[in-house]
């Protein structure tokens, strides 16, 4: 094991923005604001000019600087504003920044290269709600927990620094910097220590399609960072034709891979990032990650309602040239379709035929492959069958679908335990690669909402615009609720109330539900990762769609894995499945007997291999 500071050479990224240590006690402090005259280097409470330099960039290089020195930037007009590439804040979004030796932290498993992919069981949470405490550190307490689980990857909701301290992290506006409220980098270095030494990837959510309405001074520096004539859905598109914009995302998605050893990033909507250069931003992000940590198992992978598959397309012998795997959408909506009877909005596309088109998620990754979607009356996505299973992430519930309800209800809240056991069992044995969100794995039916911590004009924005977003939804329509009713956002008690319930990990129902996961992980594990490395595209198959029981397999290399589902509250005939049985269960996850039918949602799922398994 090297020691501390050889280890901690390879966990250094030199960005073009910001302040970096350039030799001991040098620091060059360095600012893109081509809108601006002059700007200043106030460094503790001291301001000096700073030179301005071609194509409207402003440096200074400033001797004696100890970590932790606090610094800002003062504008033509006397405002002091935070370092857009800030690797800390004092406190909030509108304060000093701080200047921050990255080599410091003393890391224990520097040799830490990563997992394959296909090993990944991802876990996503949200750092301020996951514990009490809300912090990195305390979140450290429950990795061993995760792990001895199966757990293989957790994933982090963004925690670049945002307005206030309570939010989801997706209106950050300092996305260099680690949210100041869970803790300082040190401690998300740790948090990231600590779950490679229980064997636990770690993935971080980042967003590169807007900044947040709160601390954003980037258009007073450089109106040009955005397009204001190219909308999003949260404002000006960012311009990634400009050089320098294009080097503050490329150089943040290195940072925290390379400075906080981290195992992938999960890019937040990418549909928004609007880039007509000659090669996208999001294929020359990717490209320059692999070329940078050769060697490393870096796993990449985006949030795109467009069901496309260029960004995920396999190189020579199943390689990964550019993004790993592709939030899958459709079999969370078709799910939950299936296990609400909900459709409203986007679930509309899955009214007609719901096992159908779960079967066909299953078999091919999409549902929706260039056929019109009834939500929009336009055609969506493209041919899937090409890619293999793992390039496919699926889940029952994640934050969006979760959270972006109105009152936050979970699955289990509105499906009932037999539903969503079945379910759970159908997203953790398929060969797709399945993501739990925090919680769910023991049973929490505490809601997940939307909150914020914003104030004044802002504050009401987003709390009138919340209600108004929910009014003609499900229970909410002409006489079945009032919009009052919907949480306010900004409201510490909305934030206090999604905070896990730990105590129900020890309770009779979430000892049920933990034994459940732990018991389909170990299966997962032992059974179909084996399976899984040599996977490749057109190996799923649809059987048979019959009554609301759906049969699919999939050819895995040298094994042939299938699952039949009575996803239905009646009993149906059960579909022919061969090989060896890995798995039976009916509704409850109780075991259930052999024989010509299948109970109201029940799973069995079966492998015949060529090495003649009986």
């Amino acid at each position: 094991m090297p020691s501390a500071d050889i280890a901690s050479e390879f966990r250094t990224f030199p960005k073009t923005w910001g302040a970096e240590y350039v030799a001991a006690g040098e620091v060059r402090f360095r600012l893109w604001a081509p809108a601006q005259n002059a700007v200043k280097l106030r460094l503790d409470g001291e301001d000096t000019p700073m030179t301005r330099m071609d194509e409207g960039w402003f440096e200074i290089l400033a001797t004696g600087i100890q970590p932790g020195a606090q610094y800002q930037y003062v504008l033509d007009d006397g405002l002091a504003i935070a370092d857009p590439a800030s690797r800390a804040q004092k406190a909030d979004v509108h304060g000093p920044s701080l200047v921050i030796d990255p080599t410091d932290f003393p890391w224990r498993q520097s040799h830490w290269n990563g997992r394959p992919w296909e090993e990944a069981v991802i876990y996503e949470l949200h750092i301020g709600t996951f514990t009490k405490e809300g912090t990195f550190r305390s979140a450290i307490e429950r990795l061993p927990y995760l792990a001895k689980l199966g757990i293989t990857a957790v994933e982090i909701m963004p925690v670049a620094q945002f307005g206030g301290n309570r939010g989801w992290g997706y209106d950050g506006v300092l996305l260099y910097a680690p949210h100041s409220a869970y803790g300082p980098p040190e401690d998300f270095k740790a948090f990231v220590d600590a779950a490679h030494e229980q064997g636990l990837m770690v993935l971080l959510d980042v967003v590169y399609n807007h900044f947040g309405p709160d601390g954003n001074y980037l258009p007073a520096c450089a109106p040009e960072f955005f397009h204001p004539d190219t909308p999003t859905p949260w404002g000006a598109a960012i311009a990634y034709d400009k050089p320098a914009v294009r080097s503050f995302f490329l150089e943040n998605a290195l940072y925290w891979l390379e400075e906080y050893n981290l195992d992938g990033l999960r890019f937040d909507a990418v549909d928004q990032i609007r880039d007509e250069s000659e090669k996208h931003f999001l294929i020359e992000v990717a490209e320059k990650i692999r070329a940078e940590n050769p060697g490393r198992h870096i796993h990449l992978t985006t949030e795109d309602n467009r069901n496309i598959t260029s960004l995920h397309e396999r190189g020579e012998g199943g390689s990964v040239p550019h993004h790993t795997g592709e939030w899958n959408d459709d079999f969370h909506n078709v799910i939950h379709v299936i296990a609400t009877g909900e459709t409203d909005a986007y679930y509309k596309d899955f009214a007609k035929a719901p096992h159908k088109h779960l079967a066909r998620v299953l078999a091919e990754g999409f549902a929706h492959q260039g056929e019109v979607a009834a939500s929009t009356g336009k055609k969506r996505g493209n041919t899937s069958t090409h890619q293999p299973p793992t390039a496919f992430v699926d889940f029952i519930q994640n934050h969006d679908q979760v959270g972006n309800r109105a009152l936050g209800e979970r699955l289990l809240t509105l499906a009932g335990e037999d539903k969503v056991k079945a379910l759970m069992t159908v997203l953790l044995l398929s060969p797709h690669i399945p993501l739990l969100f925090m919680g769910e794995e023991f049973g929490e039916d505490r809601p997940f909402l939307f909150f914020t911590d914003f104030h004044g004009d802002l504050a009401k924005i987003v709390r009138e615009g919340r209600r108004k977003e929910f009014a003609g939804h499900a229970g909410f329509r002409d006489g079945e609720g009032d919009t009052s009713d919907i949480p306010d956002p900004n409201a510490k008690k909305t934030f206090d109330a999604c905070k896990l319930d730990w105590d129900k990990l020890e309770t009779g129902t979430g000892r049920d539900w933990t034994g459940l996961v732990e018991h389909l992980l170990k299966l997962r594990q032992e059974n179909i990762l084996p399976l899984l490395a040599g996977a490749g595209g057109h190996a799923g198959k649809v059987l048979s769609v019959e009554n609301d029981t759906i049969a699919v397999s999939w050819n895995l290399g040298k094994a042939r894995l299938a699952m039949a589902a009575n996803l239905s509250d009646r009993e149906t005939s059960r579909p022919e499945l061969t090989g060896r049985i890995i798995h039976e269960t009916a509704g409850g996850g109780k075991k259930q007997a052999s024989g010509g039918t299948l109970p109201p949602w029940s799973v069995l799922v079966t492998i015949d291999s060529a090495e003649g398994d009986k």
